[in-house]
């Protein structure tokens, strides 16, 4: 019998298999606000049969959007739509989640399609960038501005006030992106982070601006809704201090004592000389180390690309979770054929059943 369709049970929720639906940036948004290509894209793979579908990064500030086309969660005017997404989601039996973010250094981008450039403050659709440092990411890149203290307290505010907004729209599942260099792993990896006040420099010190986003968060939303984590488990870059397993696995231990239940695993994206070793479920090894070495519950990510694959994981107790991006987007009915190959159960929807 697959253990690839058993119920998820964490926290107050139960998810009726263990597929994810990675966050997939679309760049189809104006302004923040979600479209009906949000609601048909997310929409279509819980009909698929994803136990748990999870939104693209969801900006918390304007200037935290990756590109100009991401979406946001920034004002309330953004709630409505992410409420019919929301709403559709669970309609179709799976649970609907959020990943709230901020890119820092790695924002004001153009459009991958459109060449996925850097665009300068004064740019046609650019902004002022920041970051823990004034540490670009490519040599070239504007400068970002290194983040005041007040800063970093009225971004904080931000993740609190965007959790809030998720929750009103109905999302049950919260998660922080901190990884794949964004504004969070900017501040936990030595590499992006030469502070030297209580932002910076120690391990405590680096981790500060996650936890007190948790903290906050945990304290403004209601205890049923869940809170997960991506992290990059490392930086791919050994030959120098940077943030790596180790630290990720101390980290994860953390989290799960201010109640943080699982943390989705993801790898690099902080700097360009990254040395990733790729290769079909290349990440796996991290989620299955975290996981029992932190004792908390993991998603592992990164070329999942079959059933079968995807059975392993979460036969051999590697991960929680396969969190799938790539293949969803090339199959969003990847859950309901994963069924027939390993001879599950897993129910199609009424209208497709004739098609079984």
């Amino acid at each position: 019998m697959s253990r690839l369709f058993d119920d998820f049970q964490f926290g107050s929720l139960t998810a009726n298999n263990r597929i994810m639906v990675s966050a997939m940036c679309q760049y189809s948004s104006e302004d923040g606000f979600a479209t009906n290509w949000h609601l048909v894209h997310l929409g279509s793979r819980a009909v698929g049969g994803a136990g748990i579908v999870m939104t693209e990064a969801t900006a918390v500030l304007p200037e935290g959007r990756i590109s100009y086309a991401d979406l946001g969660i920034w004002k309330d005017e953004h709630v409505p739509k992410l409420k019919e997404i929301a709403t559709f989601i669970t309609e179709q039996g799976s649970i609907p989640a959020i990943q709230l973010a901020h890119a820092g250094r790695k924002a004001s981008k153009d459009k991958p399609w459109e060449g996925n450039h850097s665009l300068a403050p004064d740019a046609e659709n650019g902004w002022q960038t920041v970051a823990p440092s004034s540490i670009p990411f490519n040599e070239g890149d504007s400068i970002p501005h290194s983040l005041t203290t007040a800063d970093i307290k009225n971004t904080v505010t931000a993740f609190v006030d965007a959790a809030k907004r998720a929750v009103k729209a109905g999302f049950k599942i919260l998660e922080i992106h901190a990884a794949h260099g964004y504004l969070v792993h900017q501040f936990l990896s030595p590499l992006s982070n030469k502070r030297e006040d209580e932002y910076g420099g120690s391990f405590a010190n680096r981790t500060r601006f996650l936890f007190e986003i948790i903290e906050q968060m945990k304290a403004a939303i209601p205890s049923d809704i869940s809170l997960f984590v991506r992290i990059s488990a490392t930086d791919w870059m050994e030959s120098v201090e940077s943030w790596d397993l180790e630290q990720s696995i101390a980290l994860a231990q953390e989290l799960k004592k201010v109640g943080v239940e699982l943390i989705d695993v993801s790898s690099g994206g902080l700097v360009p000389e990254q040395k990733i070793i790729g290769g079909a479920g290349y990440q796996t090894e991290f989620a299955s180390r975290i996981r029992k070495e932190a004792n908390i519950k993991t998603g592992a990510v990164g070329l999942i690309t079959t059933p079968s694959q995807a059975e392993h994981i979460v036969r051999t107790g590697q991960a929680d979770l396969v969190i799938i991006g790539r293949e969803f987007l090339r199959n969003p009915y990847f859950p309901l054929h994963a069924a027939i190959e390993l001879r599950s159960d897993q129910e199609w929807p009424d209208q497709y059943k004739r098609a079984r």
